[in-house]
C-alpha cells in the first residue's frame, strides 16, 4: 500500500510504503529515485506488516519493487501504474 502526504512548505511528498509479506523476515524497496543499487529497508511491525516512509520530490514518477527475503520480487498492487521491466516483468510506479 502506498500513502502520499504532500508537504505544503516544501516541494516534496512524504510517502508511506507498507506491505504484508506473509511471514517474511526482511523486505526492501528498490528503484526509488532510479536507484536500484541502494535499497530502502522496511521495518517489521508487530502485525507482520513491513513499512517505511520516504520523502520524494513532487512532480516526479518512480519505478520500484519490493524485495522479500533477498529472493522474491513483488509489485505493489495499489501502485499508480505498472511499467515493463528489462526482465520481461513489470515494476510498480508511483506518480507524485
Amino acid at each position: 500500500m502506498v500513502q502520499k502526504t504532500y508537504l505544503k512548505t516544501k516541494d516534496a511528498c512524504k510517502v508511506k510504503f507498507s506491505v504484508d509479506a506473509n511471514g517474511a523476515s526482511s523486505v526492501k524497496i528498490l528503484g526509488l529515485n532510479n536507484d536500484w543499487n541502494t535499497p530502502v529497508v522496511m521495518s517489521k511491525k508487530k502485525t507482520g506488516e513491513f513499512s517505511t516512509e520516504v520523502t520524494l520530490p513532487k512532480n516526479s514518477a518512480h519505478e520500484f519493487k519490493y524485495l522479500v527475503d533477498e529472493e522474491k520480487w513483488i509489485n505493489d498492487p495499489q501502485s499508480d501504474s505498472f511499467s515493463p521491466d528489462a526482465f520481461g516483468g513489470t515494476n510498480s510506479v508511483i506518480s507524485l
